[in-house]
């Protein structure tokens, strides 16, 4: 029976679509597909103030301040076997006095996005986001 069902459902040929008299028939007795939810992987970032939102943005720009005042390897300031930071010239271009540059900032925004993952990934799975 599933196979009768098969042939019977439209044909497409490109973008047009074939409808034979059977199929029109058949497609009556199809119910449609319902979803009963978003998923494992439905997040809500319905506005700017949601929850989500607010730890990314929060992980982001802790982590950008800890780039900028020195709290965390950039680069001109490498760490060492002891983790203890030590300026090091890059040869990099910055008009930034303490040195921070573009690929800092990319890597602190890169770096503060995967923890802000992490914790909304966390929160969600114990149910508190």
């Amino acid at each position: 029976m599933a196979a009768t069902a098969m042939t019977t459902l439209p044909q497409f040929c490109g973008i047009r679509l074939k409808i034979s008299a059977a199929s029109v028939r058949s497609l009556a007795a199809v119910q449609p597909m319902r979803r009963k939810g978003k998923g494992a992987l439905g997040a809500r970032c319905d506005f700017i103030g949601s929850p989500t939102n607010l730890i990314i943005v929060t992980s982001t720009s802790l982590m950008l301040f800890a780039g900028r005042f020195g709290l965390a390897p950039s680069a001109n300031r490498k760490a060492t076997a002891g983790l203890k930071l030590e300026g090091r010239d890059s040869g990099l271009q910055t008009g930034d006095p303490a040195g921070f540059t573009l690929a800092d900032t990319l890597a602190c925004c890169v770096v503060g996005h995967i923890i802000g993952v992490g914790v909304v990934l966390g929160l969600k799975n114990i149910g508190d986001l």
